[in-house]
């Protein structure tokens, strides 16, 4: 049986991904174990979600927040104490700075809704909307200091369809996300993801 896999979740908002998570652990047997989760904002609701399923949360409040490394430096305290192996961004609307990055090297995942390289930055699904892209996706990648640049470690495309408005577009690839980052923990904690000498990631096939 997997050793379940020790992670920290940090959120800005809904948490729809944690609770995604949340989920799966009790309705898949994800092997994780969600440990704590810190908010950047006292009123995000994944807050609530946390609560909802008893697990540890932290908001950080406006001043602490107001210092990126003030508030790096409380999320290291507070998922170090909570014993997170792992760190899962699940709509975190901030820029990890190295205060977390050295403490937690390549063990920073974080979802990007789009197929990496392409699209970087906050505005991915309306950018790849506007350009016209035929199939866009998701990605997860490892976080390191180069925005949007770490090592990917799966991606699943998502086709556009014909009439499809930005909002269709926006409502798939969450559908998509979703499943890919579980995917992804599964494979963390199996021990099955390896980070290769050039800086590339490799998945090895699950035991049969």
């Amino acid at each position: 049986m997997t050793e379940p896999l020790k992670i920290g979740v940090l959120l800005s908002g809904s948490g729809t991904n944690l609770q995604a998570i949340i989920d799966a652990v009790a309705a898949d047997g994800l092997p994780v174990d969600i440990v704590s989760v810190v908010s950047s904002r006292p009123d995000a609701f994944g807050i609530e979600r946390a609560r909802a399923a008893n697990i540890p949360c932290v908001a950080l409040n406006r001043d602490v927040y107001a210092d990126p490394l003030a508030a790096d430096a409380k999320i290291v305290d507070v998922m170090r104490e909570a014993g997170a192996e792992y760190l899962v961004m699940a709509g975190y609307m901030r820029k990890l700075t190295p205060v977390v990055l050295d403490a937690y090297p390549n063990r920073v995942l974080n979802l990007h809704p789009a197929l990496l390289p392409a699209f970087p930055g906050a505005h991915a699904i309306q950018e790849a909307y506007d350009y016209g892209v035929k199939t866009t996706g998701v990605t997860v990648h490892f976080a390191n200091e180069d925005y949007d640049k770490g090592p990917i470690i799966a991606q699943e495309p998502v086709r556009v369809e014909e009439g499809w408005t930005c909002d269709d577009l926006e409502a798939a690839i969450h559908a998509v996300e979703h499943g890919l980052y579980q995917r992804v923990l599964r494979d963390l904690a199996e021990g099955r993801v390896h980070l290769t000498d050039d800086g590339k990631v490799r998945i090895d096939a699950p035991e049969k």
